[in-house]
């Protein structure tokens, strides 16, 4: 079951439409829907996130913890608006774009992609492109 949370006042407006979609990537990945939580926040939730639980003193778009077994997904993802917004303006994309860009994102981590690696970076690109067509 794929849930939201909201820290902030921004709410998506179609999350049956998104839950649909994210779930049909999980299908395509040959994972197993279990429980996964979108948590929608601003900069200084994540940013405190991102110190407490990763030791990062950054600002990030997203953060996902794994409670994943096996191909059975499980996670909260946690989202900063205030980072897709500035992302989307930095490049030059819609924010919804960007927004689901950062949702498949975390999906996929759960699915098994990474992305330290130049090449991983390219698979997962490549992966998020590919989704965001079928959106």
């Amino acid at each position: 079951m794929i849930s939201y949370n909201y820290e902030t006042s921004f709410k998506i407006q179609n999350e049956n439409d998104v839950s649909s979609w994210i779930s049909n990537v999980i299908t395509s990945e040959n994972c197993k829907e279990g429980e996964v939580n979108y948590i929608f926040c601003d900069d200084a939730y994540l940013y405190d996130l991102n110190i407490k639980y990763l030791s990062h003193d950054t600002l990030t778009d997203i953060i996902s913890f794994d409670y994943s077994v096996g191909k059975e997904l499980h996670g909260d993802i946690y989202i900063s608006v205030e980072r897709v917004r500035d992302n989307a303006i930095d490049f030059n994309v819609d924010f919804d774009e960007e927004l689901h860009r950062v949702m498949v994102h975390g999906i996929l981590h759960y699915c098994g992609y990474k992305d330290k690696t130049d090449h991983d970076k390219k698979v997962m690109r490549s992966k998020e492109d590919f989704y965001l067509k079928q959106k």
